[in-house]
């Protein structure tokens, strides 16, 4: 058996993993590239393998640094299934065709602005997301699928975002049976609206994440009375705006759950809560439609919200008009809006706006790759581009990482102890390199595993 590590090796984005045996050939992931100098030469270049010959791809979660290659993957000669669970499939329906829109809106930009690749065509175009969409299979947790006869698999819930998954696999290799774990993205446990990340009790060979695997996340007490105060000081003392980066998906649901319940309980003041981006409306509603898959507090809270008539007051932006008339509001706003990397999309304009004044705030709220404006903002820039235009960054910079969805080292190692003996492989990715030789070292020395690796991009190993 062959496992290639196609991304998310050594960086955090662009994860996709190979697996290979005489019988099937199959990928988990097949996830975009995002920030830095090669992340475009990387989307485009050819895939490692031809795409024709895989029998199915397993998806563990929507987020495009996981999905968003499909529908390349797609147009360059798969056709097979792809098996995800349902909420997610429902949201790749929108994440997908979003990401063709924004990759076709920027290279109209680029072609105005004469810049290097212009005539490049976009990566994919929403015809072919729509023949991606019919190749979607979908199955519930704890349901074992069998995508192929040498394949058994099943889907754990992963605490991530709605319908993350991690995923078990009983790959069949001649005469043996080896079982694969690839942990997706895990979630940090006691977070509002999913559930705490599903238990793994044995595995030959585990693939883990690492992105917070040096660190600790703050307290949550600790990062709602930040929180608090960010948007309060901002508000009713600077009598500015408060602009927050978020994914559509998960994110921004999230902190506007922490927003309508610290108003709840009198944390914060009367405020207009704008969520820019059509995808995030979408991306409510069908994390509402999956009631079920969410916490018991979450869908409390929907029912409160439901109660309410139109306190806090939550405005969902679609048009494009509708966006650029909040570059003219001046105090009392908070704005969610996407890329959550602030990389693409409304984002950067809300930045363009908010960015240079004293009485605005940004709150950073999710991990920021290397090479994205975001970790430019947190690492302290005093002047950044936006649209060619240099801007002055005068407004308070709060970064709030305990409302991280991934986990922290301590719930990582937490996650790992349910193991009843190590597995013989563990495969640390989806962290920068300094980081996943933190948790790598961490494993070791706190818990005593051996057979530790952290694989290079297109590096293949035989099992």
């Amino acid at each position: 058996m062959k496992l290639t590590f196609l991304g998310a090796a050594g960086e955090v984005t662009g994860s996709s993993f190979l697996v290979e045996t005489d019988e099937v050939s199959f990928l988990v992931d097949c996830g975009m590239f995002q920030g830095g100098r090669d992340a475009d030469s990387k989307n485009y270049a050819r895939f490692a393998f031809a795409p024709e010959t895989l029998d199915f791809v397993l998806l563990t979660h929507a987020h495009i640094d996981h999905s968003g290659l499909l529908p390349r993957l797609v147009a360059q000669g798969f056709r097979g299934p792809i098996h995800t669970t349902a909420a997610t499939a429902d949201l790749l329906e929108v994440m997908l065709a979003d990401s063709a829109h924004i990759q076709q809106k920027e290279q109209e930009w680029k072609k105005k602005a004469g810049l290097r690749n212009a005539d490049r065509p976009p990566l994919y175009t929403i015809a072919q997301v729509n023949r991606t969409l019919q190749q979607l299979r979908r199955t519930d947790y704890d349901v074992e699928l069998h995508p192929h006869p040498a394949v058994r698999c099943v889907f754990r819930d992963a605490g991530h975002i709605i319908g993350s998954a991690i995923i078990e696999l009983w790959v069949r290799d001649g005469n043996h049976t080896r079982k694969l774990v690839f942990s997706g993205d895990l979630g940090q446990p006691c977070r509002p609206l999913v559930r705490d990340p599903a238990s793994i009790a044995e595995a030959d060979v585990l693939v883990v994440e690492s992105t917070y695997g040096n660190r600790l996340h703050r307290s949550m007490d600790d990062t709602l009375t930040e929180f608090e105060h960010a948007v309060t000081d901002t508000i009713r003392r600077k009598k500015g705006n408060v602009i927050i980066p978020a994914f559509a998906v998960g994110r921004t649901q999230e902190i506007l759950y922490l927003l309508v319940d610290l108003h709840r309980q009198g944390r914060m003041p009367e405020m207009d809560i704008y969520i820019d981006s059509p995808m995030a409306l979408k991306a409510t509603e069908i994390t509402a439609r999956h009631w079920a898959l969410l916490d018991q507090e979450a869908a409390a809270m929907l029912q409160w919200v439901k109660s309410r008539r139109g306190k806090p007051r939550i405005h969902f932006v679609q048009d494009v008009l509708e966006s650029t008339a909040l570059q003219r509001i001046r105090q009392g706003a908070v704005i969610i809006s996407a890329s959550g990397m602030c990389n693409a999309g409304r984002i950067k304009h809300h930045l363009r706006h908010n960015l240079g004044r004293r009485d605005c705030s940004v709150i950073i709220a999710g991990f920021q790759a290397a090479g994205t404006l975001g970790r430019r903002i947190v690492d302290g820039a005093k002047t950044v581009r936006l649209f060619g235009i240099p801007v002055p960054v005068k407004a308070d910079i709060y970064t709030i990482g305990g409302l991280s969805a991934h986990a922290d080292q301590a719930a990582l190692l937490d996650w790992l102890k349910h193991f009843k003996r190590p597995p013989q492989r563990t495969f640390v990715v989806h962290g920068e390199q300094d980081t996943a030789e933190i948790f790598a070292t961490t494993i070791r020395d706190r818990l005593g595993w051996g057979g530790i690796d952290i694989p290079a991009i297109h590096s293949a190993v035989i099992l």
